[in-house]
């Protein structure tokens, strides 16, 4: 986009204040990630959930000058305001606009599973057929369609954009943004299933994209959409694919066994490689084959760019690096999208030293110096200590950039070179094409060399919380139990990406978890469950809030307060004991405690207690007698202290069996990471672990031979073994050997053979083909699952994360 200010007021029937003749390309929704302030306005998007305009002055602070609001706040000065009735609707239109004005091809694409994959997969084959434009990540929803599409600018031919929808009633409002000349269907899966009255109203929402469209390609394996695609739009052009022989583009030969997988496009036959074979990917390279043929792509180009894809990487990885670095690996791909992409990242980390490793663009059909003027001006931004270039083409404009710069040929030379190991106590982005293999870097960089990762993935933890959030009314704060270690997964790193995306509260076990994110740069409040009598100095020290559950606690802490001079009321969190019998006072103790609180020097600023069995429902009945006397017994307090605390007693399975209970704030611990009792809610979530491993050895065991430490597995036929480097030193429990315990090789399960060692098992693969040494073999995630995993340990998916020694590497990733 390319507008003036007037313009924008113009098109979108909006009111300005200030210079209506700045120019705007940029429109930006968070002020926690604005990558260039330059022709950039700030949009503050008001939901039933969130105001957006509580976030203006941080926007201006980071050099924003134009606002687009519904209200104006003259405290800020030298501001251009553009003043609208509805944020969202005011997107929606300019993108409409936008849109409509570009007059360029475009391909839509809607379902419930694919859409992203299909939407890079086809840039990458059309990128250079076409100038083309497509959807940032997965900017599909009712904000990020019209963001999409404000990207469109003059020189597109191509317009690429994904269409997502959660409820009835949404696809309307996107269609009238939206209305792609071809429509793409993908899968239909059970993706907001539970939002809708039945499959057939979530198809008909779906397929309101395709109203104004020529040509609608569809999955047709699914009856219910071919009928309704067929009754709705018969007179469009209709083209279907699937696995069934009914379609217009199936395979036609043994797609297991062939080496070669053969699609039957109507009466032509186009035959090519295919690495991947499960159902999702085959299935999307026909969607693929459906679109290129369409656009009038020849075969042999087909074949050419099928085998030239690469795999869709929309993910970054955080790492621990050596010397206290932080590594951001994003060697997958490279272009501007994904560079701010990778740039927004960054600013989620509060290191303030930063380094990049950027290479060439390659593949953009651009001119170099307009290409790389753009590339340093979204660098310069960040202020990054020192920025290393890799390639001929990005060096020779080394002077654009404004940080100490470093120019090298290819990788090897900057390894070789030794600067990246002499940084210290830095964030260092790596950021290239994938042709020049700087995934060599991390190798170098990161701390831990373990084959064996725990992946954390910060955006599924982040869906979760938006789901519970969703339950809850829009005032309800929210506590994250960051506790153990983050219940394994780094305490540090979860909450410093909880307090980027304004978490409320805080909770760890004993002061040091709390002191030690205080000195990594945490802020939010950190209340302290079990603070110790010994360290009550430190949490007064570290400005952290104790729970308090007895009398002899409160006394002792009050005295460190008084000892160490601090002249406010302290915060503290008074637990009361409603039924679980752990901690907390009791009911006949209420008198005396707001009595003694009158008399010192503190500030209640919760009042909580713990559900014992909210994710039982057989204990319903005991759950709401604890809620019970939790409101009265917390209501008397409140009325004795004369002032009124915050309330909190739901944790996550209570968030969502108790919802009505939520008093002023509540707690999520377990569901954050993906876990539920009720199995409808846990539809609902994301997985954010996966225990990964690989493959160090295949051995062939013969018939009865032993296998592992005391000879506790025999074989009784030839037998297919692999060793892999994972024990219980790793968190892995010696109760699970000798084919109790499964894990996952090619979404097939393995089982465990002989007794597990410290650092290294043995699992059965002879029912696995096409297995070989150095494969990825997954510990828990989906196959087995968390719970499934759990369920071999004769545990809880609690001590099993808890459990998962420190000398496994963890890597954060942003799919």
């Amino acid at each position: 986009m390319n507008y003036t200010v007037n313009q924008i007021a113009e098109i979108t029937s909006s009111n300005v204040i200030g210079d209506g003749n700045l120019v705007i390309k940029n429109i930006a929704f968070d002020s926690r990630i604005i990558y260039s302030t330059k022709n950039t306005a700030f949009i503050a998007i008001n939901t039933h959930k969130n105001s957006g305009e509580k976030f203006i002055e941080s926007a201006i602070d980071r050099g924003i000058n134009v606002i687009i609001s519904e209200h104006q706040y003259p405290q800020f000065e030298n501001i251009t305001w553009i003043l609208v009735e509805n944020s969202v609707s005011f997107l929606q239109k300019l993108a409409k606009f936008h849109f409509e004005n570009a007059h360029l091809k475009s391909i839509g694409i809607t379902g419930s599973n694919g859409k992203t994959i299909l939407k890079e997969w086809l840039y990458q084959c059309l990128w250079n057929e076409f100038p083309t434009v497509k959807s940032p990540k997965s900017f599909n929803s009712q904000i990020g369609l019209p963001l999409s599409l404000l990207q469109i600018n003059t020189s597109h031919e191509l317009g690429i954009f994904e269409v997502g929808i959660s409820k009835p009633n949404e696809m309307d409002k996107l269609e009238n943004i939206f209305h792609p000349q071809i429509g793409l269907l993908t899968h239909i899966g059970t993706a907001h299933l539970a939002n809708f009255k039945s499959e057939e109203e979530l198809i008909n929402e779906k397929i309101k994209l395709f109203i104004h469209s020529e040509v609608i390609i569809y999955n047709g394996d699914n009856s219910l959409v071919d009928k309704k695609v067929k009754e709705l739009y018969s007179s469009k052009k209709l083209i279907s694919y699937g696995f069934k022989e009914n379609n217009h583009i199936s395979f036609k030969n043994n797609i297991s066994k062939d080496e070669n997988v053969v699609v039957q496009y109507f009466d032509e036959e186009i035959s090519f490689p295919v690495h991947q074979r499960d159902e999702a990917t085959l299935t999307n390279a026909l969607a693929l084959v459906t679109v290129l043929k369409e656009l009038g792509v020849e075969n042999k180009k087909i074949v050419e760019k099928i085998n030239a894809l690469k795999a869709v990487e929309m993910r970054l990885e955080a790492i621990e690096g050596i010397k206290s670095n932080i590594i951001i690996n994003d060697s997958f791909n490279l272009d501007l999208d994904s560079l701010k992409t990778a740039l927004q990242f960054l600013n989620e980390y509060n290191k303030q030293k930063r380094s990049l490793v950027l290479t060439d663009i390659v593949g953009v059909n651009s001119n170099s110096k307009e290409l790389y003027e753009e590339v340093s001006e979204l660098v310069n931004e960040q202020n990054f200590d020192s920025v290393f270039l890799i390639g001929n083409e990005i060096s020779k404009f080394s002077e654009l950039f404004k940080a100490k710069t470093f120019t090298f040929i290819n990788t090897q030379e900057l390894i070789e070179s030794k600067h990246l190991t002499e940084i210290e106590n830095q964030i260092i982005l790596l950021k290239g094409a994938r042709k020049f293999e700087i995934e060599k870097l991390k190798d170098i960089l990161e701390l831990r060399k373990h084959d064996t990762v725990l992946e954390i993935n910060l955006n599924a933890i982040l869906h979760n919380i938006n789901y519970h959030k969703s339950l809850l009314k829009p005032t309800t704060k929210m506590m994250a139990m960051v506790k153990a270690n983050s219940y394994g997964l780094g305490s540090y790193e979860i909450s410093e990406f909880l307090q980027h995306h304004h978490i409320d509260y805080l909770g760890v076990a004993f002061v040091d978890e709390g002191v030690e994110l205080r000195k990594k740069g945490i802020t939010v409040p950190i209340v302290v469950m079990n603070p110790e009598q010994h360290s009550y100095e430190t949490v007064i020290e570290y400005n952290l809030e104790p729970e308090i559950y007895s009398f002899r606690v409160l006394e002792l802490f009050y005295e460190a307060v008084q000892k160490s001079g601090y002249d406010k009321k302290y915060p503290i969190h008074i637990k009361l004991e409603t039924g679980m019998h752990r901690l907390g006072f009791k009911d006949n103790e209420l008198d005396h405690l707001s009595e003694t609180l009158h008399h010192k020097n503190l500030k209640v600023q919760s009042i909580f207690s713990h559900l014992s069995s909210s994710d039982i429902p057989e204990e319903k009945e005991f759950t709401l007698h604890q809620l019970e006397n939790f409101e009265k017994n917390s209501g008397y307090l409140i009325e004795k202290l004369g002032y009124t605390p915050i309330r909190h007693i739901l944790n996550s399975s209570g968030i969502t069996s108790y919802t009505s209970h939520q008093y002023d704030m509540v707690r999520i611990g377990i569901g954050m990471l993906g876990e539920s009792p009720n199995s409808e809610i846990q539809k609902q979530l994301r997985s954010v672990v996966s225990f990964k491993t690989v493959i160090s050895q295949i051995s062939i065991v013969e018939s009865g031979e032993s296998v592992g430490y005391s000879r506790r597995f025999k074989t009784d036929h030839k037998t297919k073994i692999a060793t892999i480097p994972v024990g219980y030193a790793d968190g892995i429990p010696r109760l699970i050997g000798n084919q109790v315990g499964n894990v996952g090789i090619n979404k097939t399960l393995a089982p465990i053979v002989g007794s597990i060692c410290m650092d290294m098992m043995m699992i059965n693969i002879d029912h696995i083909p096409n297995v070989k040494e150095g494969d990825t073999v997954t510990v828990f995630n989906s196959y087995p699952s968390l719970k499934e995993f759990a369920s071999y340990c004769k545990t809880i998916t609690y001590e099993v994360l808890t459990s998962i020694s420190p000398r496994v590497k963890r890597i954060y990733i942003k799919d």
